[in-house]
């Protein structure tokens, strides 16, 4: 379109003859190729960094508030904590501020006793539930196969996974004495039946459908065991080793209060007795944060085993 007289301007170009040929204007909206025109073009250097700019932007302000989320509560925690005992709503003397027990918790790790009785309790508890998991995993997926042993210990399983292990405790110290074996037998006994019936359960609610493609290409049972049994049951038998984890702590911080020289549990008796209640209250925390870091432990654990697996959309809300 020519400025001056409003007509529609051509562009001609020589053929191979020496004529000169008439080129038709590109066919569209005109106003939508005016725009088209207009836009500058940015090149590709320009345009990935910039675009990986903002994306990075936007992840960072993402996880920055999904931290702030989560830890808005323990914020409050600790403010309420702090403020409460200060405030005379509480006696102080039973429940110190949390910057009195933090100040006690860095006397207890500077010298020295906290790293000993941490590592008391951890290699007990790690000892427990590794050999519980040994144990359970095989025997569950078993149990969960083949239905005559299930029939078999069906009722044995019944009668002990409703016995509590600090029931069984005075009876454990008086068979197997007040040493590092009895605490983890007692921790081996408390992992155990989280462990074993998850993958009981795990092993009998796998999806038919597997089954049924599976019979289409005549899969051995080995193969079929190997190939959809376990890899479908791994989400499950996870659940009951995170319950196992929980439990291989708290079950031995409480053996731990008897007959032990050493450990987070012997550490929190011995400062209750002595009502050195700032110490008291740092070893419960660690205990807090020994849990909470096993349980990311496994649940990271097992996101890498399950990784094949395609989330939901319902998983992915969550």
């Amino acid at each position: 379109m020519s400025p001056a007289t409003g007509t529609t301007t051509t562009t001609s170009t020589v053929t191979a003859t020496g004529e000169a040929a008439t080129e038709r204007p590109p066919a569209g909206n005109p106003e939508r190729l005016a725009a088209t025109a207009a836009t500058p073009v940015v090149p590709k250097e320009v345009s990935r960094p910039a675009a990986r700019a903002r994306w990075a932007g936007r992840r960072l302000s993402h996880l920055l508030l999904t931290w702030v989320t989560k830890s808005a509560a323990i914020a409050a925690l600790i403010l309420l904590w702090e403020t409460a005992p200060r405030l005379g709503l509480v006696d102080r003397t039973f429940l110190p501020p949390v910057s009195e027990v933090a100040v006690a918790w860095w006397q207890l790790a500077a010298d020295g006793q906290l790293a000993d009785n941490t590592w008391a309790s951890l290699t007990r508890s790690f000892i427990g539930f590794g050999l519980a998991v040994v144990v359970a995993v095989p025997l569950g997926l078993l149990i969960g196969w083949y239905r005559p042993v299930a029939d078999v210990l069906g009722p044995l399983l019944e009668v002990f996974r409703n016995t509590a292990a600090l029931a069984l405790l005075p009876v454990v110290v008086l068979l197997l004495g007040i040493g590092e074996t009895s605490k983890i037998s007692i921790v081996v006994y408390a992992c155990t039946w989280p462990i074993l019936l998850s993958t009981i359960s795990a092993v009998r609610t796998v999806d038919p459908t597997l089954f049924r493609l599976a019979s289409s290409l005549d899969l051995s049972a080995p193969r079929l065991f190997q190939k959809v049994i376990l890899p479908a049951s791994v989400p499950v038998v996870f659940t009951g080793i995170r319950l196992a984890g929980a439990a291989s702590i708290l079950v031995l911080v409480a053996a731990e209060m008897i007959g032990a020289k050493a450990g987070l549990g012997y550490l929190i008796n011995a400062s209750q007795y002595n009502f050195a209640i700032p110490q008291m209250y740092a070893g419960i925390i660690t205990i807090s944060a020994i849990g909470v870091a096993f349980n990311q432990l496994l649940v990271a654990l097992e996101r890498r085993l399950s990784s094949w697996r395609v989330p939901t959309a319902a998983a992915a809300c969550v």
